[in-house]
Parts: C-alpha cells; sequence; structure tokens
C-alpha cells in the first residue's frame, strides 16, 4: 500500500519520536507498520501566510528532521526517489518514505531552487495552499493570477524535464486547467475529493476528473471529514469546536515542548473525537466515484494523515488503512483493482512522469 499525502514532516519538528507508537500520533513508524504501508509521500507543508525567505528556511528544516528520522530507523524506513528504490525497500523489509512540497513558496520563483529541491528528494510540488502564491491561484483565493503565473508555467515546463510531479490539490479551477494545457507530463491531486459528493471548492469536478484519466494522471482520495461531507460540523456548536481546536494547536505548534500545551492539544484531539464524522464508507464512496469518473488506474489513496484536524469515524490513524481494503471488496472490488488503488496507481503514474520527463531530454 502507498499513500500520496501525508503531513508527517512538520509533526518531527513538533518533537514526535516517529519510531515509537505515539497514542496521539495519526502516523509513526509502528503505525505504518500495522496499517501495511509500504511507503508514503512526507509532504513538506508549509503556511501560506508564511514570508519565501522563511518558507525556504522551514522546507529544509522540514526535509533535515525527516532525513535525520529516516537515519535513526534504518531497519524500518529507507528514502526513495524512485520505483527501484521502493521495490528494494520492500524487498529488504523497510517502509519507502518519499518526498514531496506542500505550497511552493519555498522555491521563491527559483528554478535553481526548484532543481535543488529535486536533487535533495522531492518528487512532487503542491503548487499552492490556502493563499496564492507566486506560482498560481488557490482554492482559498484565486484572485491573483486567474490560473498560473508566468513563473507558475515556467515551474510546469522544468518540473516535466526533472520527473517531479506537478499536484493540484489546493490548486484553484483555472489553475487546474492551466496546468492540464501546459503540462506535457501526467498531472496529480494527491489528496482530493469529488465535489459532487461534497461541494467543499477544495474538491474536483466531475469534469476534472474525467480530464486527469484522460490525461493519465491520478486522484489520491483525502480523509478530511470536511471534504468527505457537507454535514461534517455544519452547526454552529461543532463548527466553533474546530476553530477553537485551530488555535489549541496553533498554540502547541509555537512551544511544542511545554507541558501544558501539550496536554491541551491532547485533551482537544479527545474532544474532536467526539464529533460526528464521516467514515470508512464515506472514503469508498469517494474513491467509487472517482474511479468512475477518472477510471480505475487513476485513483488511490491520499489519507492527509498528520495533515488534517481529525480523521474519519473509525479511521482514527494510518493503522487502520486494512479497513478501507475491506470496505472495497465488499463493495466488489477485486484484488488487482484494490491494489491498484491502494498504491499501484500512484507507483504507475510516478513512473509515467519519469518516463515523460526523459523523451525531453
Amino acid at each position: 500500500m502507498y499513500d500520496s499525502h501525508m503531513d508527517t514532516p512538520s509533526q518531527l519538528l513538533r518533537l514526535r519520536n516517529p519510531g515509537i507508537d505515539n497514542p496521539y500520533a495519526q502516523v509513526d513508524f509502528p503505525k505504518l507498520r500495522r496499517g501495511g504501508v509500504d511507503g508514503s509521500f512526507f509532504a513538506l507543508y508549509t503556511p501560506a501566510e508564511m514570508a519565501p525567505d522563511s518558507a525556504t528556511r522551514y522546507a529544509l528544516e522540514m526535509l533535515a528532521a525527516t532525513c535525520d528520522a529516516v537515519q535513526a530507523h534504518p531497519s524500518e524506513v529507507a528514502l526513495a526517489v524512485c520505483l527501484e528504490d521502493a521495490v528494494e525497500n520492500r524487498r529488504n523489509g523497510r517502509i519507502s518514505i518519499f518526498l514531496g512540497m506542500e505550497n511552493g513558496s519555498p522555491i521563491q520563483e527559483s528554478l535553481s531552487l526548484l532543481n535543488q529541491f529535486y536533487r535533495m528528494g522531492v518528487r512532487y510540488v503542491t503548487l499552492t495552499h490556502n493563499g496564492d502564491n507566486a506560482l498560481a491561484d488557490s482554492a482559498a483565493e484565486g484572485r491573483r493570477w486567474n490560473g498560473l503565473s508566468p513563473f507558475g508555467k515556467k515551474a510546469v515546463e522544468r518540473m516535466n524535464r526533472l520527473g517531479m510531479m506537478v499536484d493540484l490539490s489546493h490548486a484553484s479551477d483555472q489553475t487546474f486547467w492551466d496546468c492540464l494545457s501546459v503540462s506535457r507530463a501526467p498531472i496529480v491531486a494527491t489528496h482530493s475529493c469529488c465535489r459532487a459528493l461534497c461541494s467543499h471548492r477544495r474538491n474536483l469536478t466531475d469534469e476534472m476528473l474525467q480530464a486527469l484519466g484522460e490525461h493519465d494522471g491520478y486522484v489520491g482520495i483525502n480523509f478530511y471529514p470536511a471534504f468527505l461531507s457537507d454535514g461534517f460540523a455544519s452547526n454552529p456548536v461543532e463548527a466553533a469546536l474546530l476553530d477553537e481546536a485551530e488555535a489549541v494547536e496553533a498554540a502547541f505548534i509555537q512551544a511544542p515542548a511545554d507541558p501544558v500545551r501539550v496536554e491541551a492539544w491532547h485533551r482537544m484531539q479527545d474532544r474532536l473525537l467526539c464529533l460526528p464524522r464521516p467514515g470508512v464508507k464515506e472514503i469508498v464512496d469517494h474513491i467509487d466515484h472517482a474511479v468512475k469518473m477518472a477510471g480505475i488506474d487513476h485513483v488511490g489513496l491520499g489519507s492527509d494523515f498528520d495533515g488534517i484536524l481529525v480523521a474519519p469515524e473509525g479511521m482514527d490513524d494510518v493503522s487502520s488503512m486494512p479497513l478501507l481494503l475491506q470496505e472495497m471488496e465488499r463493495r466488489g472490488y477485486t484484488s488487482d483493482q484494490i491494489q491498484k488503488i491502494s498504491g499501484q496507481n500512484l507507483m504507475d503514474v510516478l513512473g509515467r512522469v519519469i518516463k515523460a520527463s526523459e523523451s525531453m531530454c
């Protein structure tokens, strides 16, 4: 099983030890092992409000912390940058850690910096997060460029040549269509859901899903309840709890060694688990719809674990991944189809992007 998006690097900077089973962690190495996960993209996430210089430094700190964690647990995990690495790591009993970048701000309008992040192992860039940046417009704003910026077009072309995947989760609708027009390699949405089932603007329309399939791309279905169901936190009391949770988490992030703030964040996590939430069935509903629109070869899992305030009902952490496979089997998916959705499609699209880059040399 392979997952196209987890936000664990930022958790490492919050002093998480990934080598132990942390009771309040959505992801750590023991949970990945129990969940049957052979590999995942760990995203170097920088907030939209962070200035470019600060974003570059923060991305480098997360990259370094991830490499430190891998180096400290050589029998459990290993870095991967290509399909061959994943095969070798699995043969040796190690979980593959791929690297992605969520929000292109650390690139700072520099193709040389883009090249350097590729040299350091980054194999996709999520162009935006919850704000327009120098590359493109985001789904959250969408007012700066009316899609891709001039530099964004150059960056997409360079990513094509490098063999780096262009990720359009968080991108505005127009940015999606601009990228589809500019890119000479398949594009991906590593952690997105279906707008037909949940109206959130972060989700993909049927036309986008169809286009991804027609252009040999990929969508990884996101697990965040707000992207799965319009009913999640739809009343004022529940919405207020989410706002309170964001404030408590922000305070914890500012001082992750402060036991008072750690305890406050843990208590808040317990409260969030009491919210009514969509569960495994709703995740597979989105998988079903994406398969219908994009095709069985273009859908996978992009959990967003470690980047979401609360997980779906019954899917509190990555060790619960087998429940998804059981639900897909119950709905009549064959073993080959389940294998595709649970990881093979992600590895295949990475291979197609690398192959496209080789043809451009």
